[in-house]
């Protein structure tokens, strides 16, 4: 699983579970040909991270190259049910990575275009924020 390794704070405060606005970093495709892009803002957990890696490292096979452009470096704590008022915040439970819109999350090369873009749409159903498949032709055209 994705996650830090050494951290200055462990717990973080809590934002806005929905993150407004659009990306200016990361937006664009910067290795491979194709990219996988959110068109909300949200939250990657670490899990939902690697499952997406699984889908289409398991579709491509050993062809190609793969680059995840996100890392989970937020905490999100939890205290335990029935747990009385006070006393603390709650232990790290898990790790996300708080995305915008137009984020690239995965990025693909060294494929042929069906191949990724079966490999990307596989991918796309293990996220919770709607994305597009992007192609560094249809990027850099208009």
């Amino acid at each position: 699983m994705l996650m830090p390794k050494k951290v200055k704070y462990r717990k973080r405060h809590k934002e806005p579970w929905r993150t407004r606005g659009k990306a200016h970093r990361g937006n664009t495709l910067a290795f491979g040909r194709f990219g996988l892009q959110a068109l909300n803002g949200g939250r990657l957990t670490q899990r939902q991270i690697e499952a997406g890696r699984v889908a289409i490292v398991r579709t491509v096979r050993r062809g190609g190259k793969l680059w995840i452009r996100v890392f989970p470096d937020k905490s999100i704590t939890k205290k335990a049910a029935e747990s009385r008022m006070g006393k603390g915040k709650g232990n790290v439970e898990y790790w996300v990575a708080p995305i915008k819109a137009g984020r690239i999350i995965y990025e693909l090369d060294g494929v042929p275009q069906e191949l990724a873009e079966r490999a990307l749409l596989l991918a796309s159903r293990k996220l919770p924020v709607p994305t597009r498949i992007v192609t560094k032709e249809a990027m850099y055209e208009g």
